[in-house]
């Protein structure tokens, strides 16, 4: 496991998390709360956020001026943003390509790639006022160039591929302004998208996501990793 300096508590710390009503993103809300985060819960509805201690924000990721109203919400109450977890996702359609329909092909875009591109752009200002801001992009092994893209859902594939491809962007232009850019593979889980039949429990899509939440100043960024271990693009 690579040694990294994180810190032991979040306390005093402002997390946004987008798609955090179920699965991944619920479970990545509710372990950023436990280690002391402010969390701001993105939810189209935010009546669907239960938990009492974290915060609903209304943020449909395709909505510019719903994302917009979003940033600007949490910087009049909270003042600050330390960390922007780019949760949510749809999984497309999983038909080979010629086999999928356009609007399919730009739902999957919008909510996967455009969504986390424009948040960040708007998140950026909140991000940057203090060295050691966090992006962190769950991302998956189905967009990772090396491990090979057959086997249908393309729509989700590339718009995972871009997906790091901001990340890798953001490390670049920003790293020395002191943002960390990290993306992960939360690998396969049980959840609306993941289906059942996965193996990992949502609390264990989470770990990875949130232990990157959790770098101090200085660490490593611009890397794609899967169980707090670094893999390749």
């Amino acid at each position: 496991m690579v040694d990294v300096n994180r810190y032991d508590s979040m306390e005093g710390q402002v997390a946004l998390v987008t798609g955090a009503t179920r699965g991944i993103g619920e479970e990545i809300a509710a372990q950023l709360r436990a280690v002391g985060a402010t969390v701001y819960a993105g939810a189209r509805d935010p009546a669907d956020i239960t938990a009492s201690d974290q915060n609903p924000v209304e943020l449909d990721v395709t909505d510019d001026e719903m994302t917009k109203r979003a940033i600007d919400h949490i910087a009049a109450q909270a003042g600050r943003l330390d960390v922007l977890v780019n949760n949510a996702g749809v999984g497309g359609a999983r038909a080979p390509l010629h086999e999928n329909r356009i609007e399919e092909i730009d739902t999957t875009l919008a909510v996967n790639l455009r969504g986390p591109l424009v948040l960040a752009k708007l998140a950026l200002p909140l991000l940057l006022e203090r060295s050691g801001g966090r992006v962190v992009n769950v991302s998956s092994g189905m967009g990772a160039l090396g491990e090979g893209m057959s086997g249908t859902y393309p729509s989700y594939r590339v718009s995972k591929a871009g997906l790091n491809g901001l990340t890798t962007y953001l490390h670049g232009e920003y790293e020395e302004d002191g943002l960390i850019t990290n993306a992960a593979c939360p690998g396969w889980v049980r959840t609306e998208l993941g289906s059942q039949d996965a193996p990992r429990s949502p609390e264990e899509g989470a770990d990875t996501p949130v232990w990157l939440s959790t770098f101090r100043p200085g660490s490593t960024s611009g890397r794609f990793w899967r169980d707090r271990e670094p893999i390749e693009w």
